[in-house]
């Protein structure tokens, strides 16, 4: 099982030439740890995969769909062999089938004669009344029955308090994903605020990228550089005017939610660009910039809006496009090959506002 689980996730990528996720990434995805995930994938370890942890990672690796079948098969046949072990192995504090039968009675048949501290307890007579080793025999059965129920209460509230925490720890990672930008929030009673950028020498990576790339869905043509430069400027300013909004050249709270498109199958290249330029630094493994809405972008999509407490739809609205936005992670290098000309950083801030 473990064999194949590995070989998924080292062929992930190869043949459509994308890039293979990191198993942190990809612990992330699936709800575990990666020391879990790293067990589930070493042939030398004895940990089997659950089935919902099989078919997550027979999806998200996009492994051949005739192995699907395959793979459940080594999951059920895994888990039945383990079941087999824990059960001959077992036994340790289990009461035994002596002390769990009974006649009708209310004293357990495996009791009666049963040799304890004082002796051989008397069995019942004609006239005869129980013996202390009975009563003893008796208290130690209704004691295994105590203490096995106390187990399971306690497992069943120590799972609770698990999944409680878990739950509030990735809540509370995703809020605290895009502190380092402007107007970003961590904590979970204020709302997410949009980010302020205005023009500036120094290259604002991702996000003015997505600026840029929304400005040119809108129509006009402005390099998707990072940097934020008098074209865009000019560009911002010229799109505010039609939007019966302040020309004053800054994009902030007023002009996003007017400048981002709802990005679905089938929506243009530059706004499709933008929400996967974003969703490429947003720390989950990685997304493939393409400008297509692919079903891996969708799936991406839906995976993120999960982590964010978002409705999970796989399309970028307005609340996806704040929560990208917050979301980057710095510093966003924009890559070599989209600013091959781009001006030298010169370091300097950009004006307050």
């Amino acid at each position: 099982m473990a064999r194949l689980l590995r070989r998924w996730w080292e062929e992930a990528g190869s043949s459509s030439g994308g890039t293979r996720p990191t198993q942190q990434a990809l612990a992330a995805r699936l709800g575990v740890d990666q020391t879990t995930l790293s067990r589930y994938l070493n042939p030398k370890h004895t940990s089997t995969a659950p089935m919902r942890v099989v078919e997550a990672l027979h999806a998200q690796l996009r492994a051949p769909a005739v192995e699907l079948d395959r793979a459940r098969e080594l999951c059920r046949a895994a888990l039945r062999e383990n079941s087999g072990r824990r059960t001959v192995g077992g036994g340790g504090g289990e009461p035994t089938a002596a002390t769990d039968v009974t006649d009708g009675s209310d004293e357990p048949v495996g009791s009666r004669a049963t040799a304890g501290p004082a002796g051989p307890v008397a069995p019942h007579g004609p006239g005869g009344g129980r013996g202390s080793g009975a009563g003893r025999s008796r208290f130690r059965w209704h004691l295994h029955v105590l203490v096995w129920a106390a187990v399971v209460v306690a497992f069943a509230a120590g799972v609770l308090v698990h999944e409680r925490f878990t739950v509030q720890d990735r809540k509370a990672a995703a809020l605290t994903d895009g502190a380092a930008g402007e107007g970003a929030v961590a904590t979970s009673e204020a709302p997410l605020q949009w980010p302020l950028l205005v023009m500036g020498e120094q290259d604002q990576f991702t996000r003015a990228r997505a600026l840029q790339n929304l400005l040119n869905a809108h129509g006009y043509e402005v390099r998707a550089d990072g940097f934020f430069g008098e074209d865009t400027r000019d560009a911002v300013m010229a799109f505010q005017g039609r939007r019966g909004l302040a020309p004053d050249g800054k994009v902030g709270k007023h002009t996003w939610p007017e400048l981002v498109k709802e990005v679905k199958p089938g929506s243009g290249t530059h706004e499709v660009r933008a929400a996967q330029e974003l969703l490429n630094n947003v720390g989950q493994g990685g997304t493939v910039v393409s400008g297509e809405f692919t079903a891996v972008t969708a799936e991406d999509l839906r995976f993120f809006q999960s982590t964010r407490d978002l409705p999970v739809t796989g399309r970028v609205d307005v609340d996806t496009w704040l929560a990208l936005l917050v979301a980057q992670l710095p510093p966003a290098r924009a890559p070599a090959y989209q600013r091959p000309e781009s001006p030298p950083l010169s370091g300097s801030a950009p004006a307050s506002a």
